[in-house]
C-alpha cells in the first residue's frame, strides 16, 4: 500500500513523545550518581534524531534525486513534534513526557518563552514542513514556503541560544549550545540553500512592467502606505532597543515599567528579541522602504518571505510569554494597558506579512528592468 510521503514523515516524527516518555521512564538513568546524565540524554537524543534520518531516508530511497533538502525537514519536523510536546505538558494538558529531560538537560524548556515557541513549532513549523515534503514529493514548488518556514527558524534558534546565554539560564550554556547550535547552522545552511535556488516569478507581460516601474510613489497607495507602516515599525524598533538597552529618557522608562515590564525579565529572551530586532530586522526594514521607492529590487521577492516569518515567530513568542501564566506576574502586561500593547504588538508583526503578501501578489514593479522593445513571449521573466 502506497503511503503519501509526507504522512510516512509525520508518523515516524509522531514517534517523538514515545521517546520522550521512555527516557522520562528509565530509571538507571534519574540516578545521579552516574554523574553522565546531561551525555546520556543527549545520546539519546541522537539517537532519536539518527533513527529519524534513517527513516527518511528509507522514504525517498526511490526517489533517483532526492533533494537534500528532505532530509533537514524531515529532522525539524521531528524536534517540531518536541516542542509542542513540552509545551503541552508544561502548561499540563499532558504529564510524563518532559520532566526528566527538562529537569537534566534544558530547563529553559520550562519558561514561558519556550512554551510558545513550542506551540509555534508543532503548529506552524510542522505544518510547512509537511507541505513542504508534500510539495517536494510531487514536484512541484515549495521555495517560497521554505523562505518563510527559513526566516521563522533561524530567528528562532538565534533569540534561543542567545536568551540562554545572557539570561538567568545561563549555567546551562554548554547543554544550549551541543543541543541548539547543530540546529540553527542547519537552518542557516537550508536558508542559504534556498535563496541561491531560482526565483518563482510571475509570467508578465513586459510593457506592464514598465508602466508600474514608471510610477512614483504617490501612484502606488499601496506602497505609499506599507513605507509609512514600515517606517513607523523602524521607530517602534529603535524605540524598544533603546528601551532594553536601559535608556534613561523618561519615554523608555515610563514604557518598560507600564506598558511592556515583560522586557525586563531575566529570562534574557525578551531582551535579545529586541536586539535581534534592533540590529537585524531594523535594517532589513529600512532596505524594504528603498525596494518599495526603486523599480527593480527583485530581491525583494525573496527577503520579504524570510522577514515575515521571522518577525511573525518572534512576535508570537513575546507576545505570547507576557502574557503567559509561566511569567511571573509583575512582569506581565498591565490589564490597563493590555489593549494598547496587544496592538502595538500585533500591528508589529503583520507590517512583514503585509508587505510579502503584496510583493508576492503583483510582482511587476519589483522586476529586473527590461531591455526596450522586450516583451513577453510566455517565459518567466528573471
Amino acid at each position: 500500500m502506497h503511503i503519501e510521503i509526507s504522512i510516512r514523515v509525520l508518523i515516524v516524527s509522531l514517534t517523538a513523545p514515545f521517546i520522550l516518555y521512555t527516557i522520562n521512564r528509565v530509571s538507571f538513568l534519574q540516578d545521579d550518581r552516574l554523574g553522565y546524565i546531561t551525555v546520556a540524554v543527549l545520546c539519546f537524543t541522537m539517537v532519536s534524531l539518527k533513527n529519524h534520518y534513517v527513516q527518511a531516508f528509507l522514504n525517498v530511497k526511490r526517489i533517483p534525486t532526492a533533494d537534500p533538502l528532505f532530509y533537514v525537514f524531515a529532522v525539524f519536523s521531528f524536534t517540531s513534534v518536541v516542542g509542542i510536546t513540552n509545551a503541552l505538558q508544561q502548561d499540563g494538558y499532558i504529564k510524563g513526557f518532559m520532566d526528566f529531560y527538562v529537569s537534566k538537560a534544558e530547563p529553559y524548556l520550562s519558561s514561558a518563552h519556550c512554551i510558545m515557541m513550542g506551540y509555534w513549532d508543532g503548529v506552524v513549523h510542522c505544518g510547512l514542513l509537511l507541505l513542504m515534503i508534500h510539495l517536494m514529493s510531487t514536484g512541484k514548488s515549495f521555495r517560497s514556503l521554505a523562505l518563510v518556514w527559513a526566516g521563522s527558524t533561524v530567528a528562532n534558534q538565534i533569540i534561543l541560544i542567545a536568551g540562554i546565554l545572557v539570561g538567568k539560564y545561563g549555567k546551562n550554556h554548554q547543554s544550549a549550545l551541543w543541543r541548539n547550535a547543530p540546529f540553527l547552522v542547519l537552518s542557516i545552511w537550508a536558508a542559504a540553500k534556498l535563496l541561491n535556488r531560482p526565483r518563482e516569478l510571475s509570467i508578465i507581460p513586459a510593457d506592464k512592467v514598465e508602466a508600474q516601474q514608471k510610477k512614483g510613489l504617490l501612484c502606488r497607495p499601496v506602497d505609499l502606505l506599507l513605507t509609512l507602516v514600515l517606517l513607523g515599525s523602524a521607530i517602534f524598533t529603535v524605540f524598544r532597543g533603546l528601551v532594553v538597552l536601559e535608556c534613561s529618557l523618561d519615554w523608555c522608562f515610563s514604557y518598560i515599567y507600564q506598558y511592556e515590564p515583560y522586557m525586563k525579565d531575566n529570562v534574557g529572551f525578551p531582551k535579545v528579541t529586541m536586539l535581534v530586532f534592533l540590529f537585524y530586522a531594523l535594517p532589513l526594514l529600512t532596505a524594504c522602504v528603498y525596494g518599495l521607492l526603486t523599480p527593480g529590487c527583485i530581491w525583494m521577492l525573496d527577503w520579504t518571505l524570510v522577514i515575515a516569518g521571522a518577525m511573525t515567530q518572534t512576535q508570537w513568542t513575546h507576545i505570547g510569554a507576557s502574557v503567559h501564566s509561566r511569567t511571573p506576574f509583575t512582569y506581565r502586561v498591565p490589564k490597563d494597558e493590555w489593549r494598547l500593547v496587544m496592538t502595538l504588538n500585533l500591528l508589529y508583526a503583520a507590517v512583514p506579512v503585509l508587505l510579502a503578501v503584496r510583493c508576492y501578489a503583483d510582482q511587476a514593479f519589483f522586476m529586473k528592468n527590461v531591455l526596450p522593445g522586450q516583451t513577453s513571449n510566455g517565459k518567466k521573466m528573471k
